[in-house]
């Protein structure tokens, strides 16, 4: 389901803001323009699923049939980036962010001054996937080959490690070195390079996996519809298409060009996925046998995000708490009489339900307990309070909300905080009867408008960004 306008307008106040004055400088879809998208993306859509493209991730990324393995660890959650350094030699003008320090590999929040430290953050958390990017990779190549052989000597070939790189420093030399390390992937910007296919040509006849992943920049349409063919002739074995995000950073370079903008999430430009949609189907057309994939936006901040809070949710999580499919901390509270509450706790006691599964909530009044004793309850004068929190990862402590520590090694520790992302909402008897219904069928929960605010912390949204 679409969102409401209230959920709308906070979208837009939001953008406004992160832009301040300079927002009036976007030019924003008018409703003819949103109305002829929408339309069009609809079209193209139905026209994709006729040629048998695969939607997947909640109609949020597709082809989904044959994706990378980099793309497969990262749509299971059990990917980690390292941001080896900070500093590139190109100038992309989608590039989102600064890109001018070398500083210490980073991954959410945490730097790592050695490999061993960073395998051992892999390990801890579980992960699957581990990929290295930058700024530019290959310009600090001594630090990014001991990271991928630190983590290839540690996990064998359980672990799936790939490289971002614009291509520039790529040489028959340099592949080989990253084949030795334990190289897995490689990816190449080749926006960064005219659109230059020799060196992903060179990589694959070193490295067995060579994806090309850009940006869908429209007014290169025309030119990616010719290289598809190419890339499959020289060995290239995925085409990732991004769609374009506005950034405080690459603002001033995207309000040069004649794009649409569109309010969401964050802002992004209408045109750059109508164009990756079309080059899907221009490559299904054409029988061309390169697997496509759109990322779109919508699927970067929503799963990669649900993962990685879920990831981090294990180390703060309470037994009477449960784990939403966005990867939030659900607590759920019954209030009442305390006579009543402690018949509803004798209740649970004598169901045999495990004592870490419910608690008093600080007073006699109030009784938290998770989704699966939902059968238990005896509805009658009861209100049910529902409370959201998310685990964050970070690099020291704030203080300001619950935390753990976790210890990697002798010398590398991050913190694990917990923290609330909205009031707590109170609902009636009728109210909670309703909202445990919509627990226990795990279907859509409630589609009206007055639970919106709890539908986005149970479920992530279905479907591409909504155009307005």
């Amino acid at each position: 389901m679409g969102l409401s306008e209230d959920r709308k307008r906070q979208f837009i106040e939001e953008n406004r803001a992160e832009y301040g004055e300079r927002y009036d400088l976007l030019r924003f879809a008018d409703p003819d323009r949103l109305a002829a998208a929408t339309a069009e993306r609809e079209h193209l859509l139905a026209e994709l699923n006729g040629l048998g493209a695969l939607c997947g991730y909640g109609g949020t990324k597709l082809d989904c049939r044959r994706l990378s393995p980099g793309c497969v660890e990262c749509g299971a959650g059990a990917w980690s980036c390292l941001f080896i350094s900070g500093k590139c030699n190109r100038d992309c003008f989608y590039c989102p962010t600064s890109q001018d320090e070398i500083g210490l590999p980073t991954t959410n929040t945490l730097s790592f001054r050695r490999p061993s430290d960073y395998v051992a953050y892999l390990e801890r958390f579980g992960f699957k996937g581990m990929s290295i990017s930058g700024g530019e990779p290959l310009l600090t190549p001594g630090r990014t080959l001991a990271f991928i052989a630190a983590a290839r000597a540690h996990f064998g070939k359980g672990l799936h490690i790939w490289l971002y790189t614009n291509g520039t420093l790529v040489d028959r030399e340099m592949l080989h070195r990253l084949r030795e390390a334990g190289l897995d992937e490689i990816r190449f910007d080749i926006g960064a390079t005219d659109y230059s296919l020799k060196k992903a040509a060179l990589a694959a006849e070193v490295i067995s996996n060579v994806t090309v992943e850009i940006p869908a920049v429209p007014e290169e349409f025309g030119l990616m519809k010719e290289k598809l063919a190419e890339m499959r002739a020289v060995g290239v074995s995925h085409l990732n298409l991004h769609q374009l995000r506005l950034t405080p950073h690459n603002f001033d370079k995207l309000i040069q060009r004649d794009y649409t903008y569109l309010h969401g999430e964050k802002v992004t430009v209408l045109e750059s996925e109508l164009t990756a949609l079309r080059l899907i189907r221009h490559a299904l057309d054409r029988g061309i046998d390169l697997p496509v994939n759109y990322c779109s936006f919508v699927y970067k901040n929503r799963f990669q995000k649900a993962a990685a809070r879920r990831r981090n949710a294990s180390f703060v999580k309470k037994g009477f708490e449960d784990l939403t499919e966005s990867g939030y901390l659900r607590t759920l509270t019954l209030l009442g009489d305390t006579d009543l509450i402690a018949a509803q706790a004798e209740r649970f006691r004598q169901a045999g339900a495990a004592a870490e599964l419910w608690s008093f909530g600080g007073t006699k009044d109030r009784l938290n307990f998770c989704a699966s004793l939902l059968p238990l309850v005896a509805w009658g004068n009861f209100r049910l309070l529902v409370s959201y929190g998310e685990a964050a990862q970070m690099a020291a402590v704030s203080y300001r909300n619950v935390f753990v520590e976790v210890k990697l090694t002798p010398t590398q520790k991050l913190v694990i905080e917990k923290r609330k992302v909205c009031r707590d909402t109170e609902l009636s008897t009728e109210a909670a009867t309703a909202f445990t219904a919509a627990l226990a069928d795990a279907g859509p929960l409630l589609e009206d408008d007055h639970w919106e605010d709890i539908r986005r912390y149970e479920r992530i949204p279905k479907g591409l960004q909504e155009y307005y």
